[in-house]
């Protein structure tokens, strides 16, 4: 029987000499084994192909059943570690707070578990007739959020 912690070790050991990092593994119910791995600059197949020969190397006759699949953390899809927020700094992302209210912006800043995002809010200034769009920086903590996403733009 195949361990999560046994294949995310192996991972690692292949992510060590990669700016690659680990988003995912997850045992589905009908037996696969899906890994996700993220870079900066994008994931290139040919490494999701080298990452997948070295877990059935390493896995051997363990992997039995299992499907393996290896694969980039989906564009769109909830950020799952910090390192992805960190990647997307200065672009649109799209922030579902606890109390269910969505919130887009630019993430600006990531620090910890803690990260800022500029909205644009319309707020009535002292001396204007009608309220203006201003920059709006929002505090959030990863730990306290339903979701954080890339905000897909076709502009």
């Amino acid at each position: 029987m195949i361990e999560k912690n046994e294949v995310k070790t192996i991972v690692e050991e292949w992510l060590a000499g990669n700016d690659y990092f680990l988003v995912d593994v997850m045992f589905t119910p009908d037996d696969r084994i899906v890994v996700e791995i993220d870079h900066a600059d994008g994931v290139w197949i040919e490494d999701c192909a080298a990452l997948s020969r070295y877990l059935q190397e390493k896995l051997g006759d363990d992997l039995g059943n299992y499907e393996l699949e290896v694969g980039s953390a989906g564009i769109g899809q909830p950020f799952k570690v910090a390192q992805q927020y960190t990647n997307h700094i200065g672009k649109d992302v799209e922030v579902l707070t606890a109390e269910g209210v969505k919130v887009q912006g630019v993430l600006t800043a990531v620090d910890g578990d803690n990260f800022i995002v500029v909205v644009k809010e319309k707020q009535k200034l002292e001396g204007k007739k009608r309220p203006v769009m201003i920059d709006v920086e929002k505090s959030y903590n990863m730990n306290n959020i339903k979701y954080t996403k890339y905000l897909l733009s076709f502009k």
